[in-house]
């Protein structure tokens, strides 16, 4: 729980004493920034004027769906220029925890993703093989007696099932992953744990969705590897050579953004309601979550009460 009271930033004291406060911000991309295909109001302007400011900006995004390669391309379609240093997805993160942690060799031992391509990109630039995903045969109606993947028997080099965000998740898909997890010596890693995602003027069921119904499955817990998991924040920090007291993170969730920045020890979480979130929620006192340091209708209103 943080301590103060939530800041609502609505006026230019307030939005002034936020931004002298922190160096770094590290954002969340989907709720935050945009909304789908949908860029937010004044998101452009803000980020103009950290850089104008000199203060690094860093995207922290739970979306496994998408490798840092394109999410460079998506942010240069809404005319903004990152590099792909700035970007720590939960597929980027997963593909560190299989390399760092778990060990698995490249080029001998494979991963089973239940995901999309933004996973297997991420682990290919490390040198790992990784099946199923986006395999198009996944999306064949599920024979037990016909699937090419159970025909010869699975394969014995699979190490590790990294599963995240499907659009496509089927039947098929979750008896194969099943298949997989039910082998003791085979790790179970989820890129992410958020139940729902925004896009514009809906809420979709988000990677949590599909991961919980593996678990529930194989009876097996995952190790998560996005926000607010703190393996994410310590690749993070020591890839920037944070201070923690000097960073802030922005994000749309209770739970997953403003826990990690809470938990992670940062200076300052700021919370939008242009996501998930409403005011209410932002200011009630809840043992489930805690409450941000800062909170906003919407990134923009940062620089917009500067004006």
């Amino acid at each position: 729980m943080t301590e103060s009271y939530p800041v609502k930033i609505s006026n230019k004291s307030t939005a002034q004493e936020f931004l002298d406060s922190f160096d770094n911000f590290l954002f969340d991309c989907d709720g935050v920034l945009w909304l789908g295909k949908h860029l937010l109001p004044y998101v452009k302007e803000t980020l103009s004027l950290l850089e104008k400011l000199g203060k690094q900006a860093i995207f922290v995004t739970n979306n496994s769906t998408k490798s840092r390669a394109a999410y460079c391309k998506k942010f240069a379609s809404f005319g903004i220029d990152v590099t792909q240093d700035q970007i720590f997805s939960s597929s980027y993160s997963s593909a560190v925890y299989v390399r760092d942690f778990l060990k698995l060799k490249p080029g001998v031992d494979k991963v089973w993703i239940c995901g999309e391509a933004g996973i297997a990109e991420e682990l290919a630039l490390m040198g790992y093989d990784s099946i199923g995903g986006t395999d198009p045969r996944l999306d064949e109606p599920f024979d037990a007696e016909r699937s090419p993947f159970l025909i010869n028997g699975l394969d014995p080099a699979v190490r590790c099932v990294v599963a995240g965000l499907d659009s496509k998740i089927n039947y098929h898909r979750l008896a194969i992953t099943l298949q997989y997890l039910q082998k003791p010596e085979v790790h179970f890693v989820g890129t992410n744990v958020d139940s729902t995602y925004p896009q514009k003027g809906y809420i979709f069921p988000g990677a949590g969705s599909v991961i919980n119904s593996l678990a529930c499955a194989s009876g097996r817990e995952p190790i998560y590897c996005g926000k607010p998991n703190q393996n994410m924040l310590n690749t993070i920090v020591s890839s920037k050579n944070l201070q923690l007291s000097k960073s802030c993170m922005v994000g749309d969730r209770l739970n997953t953004d403003i826990r990690f920045g809470v938990e992670g020890g940062l200076g300052g979480t700021l919370l939008v309601l242009t996501g998930i979130e409403t005011e209410d929620r932002a200011l009630e006192e809840n043992a489930e979550h805690p409450r941000p340091k800062y909170y906003a209708e919407k990134l923009g209103d940062v620089y917009e009460n500067l004006q």
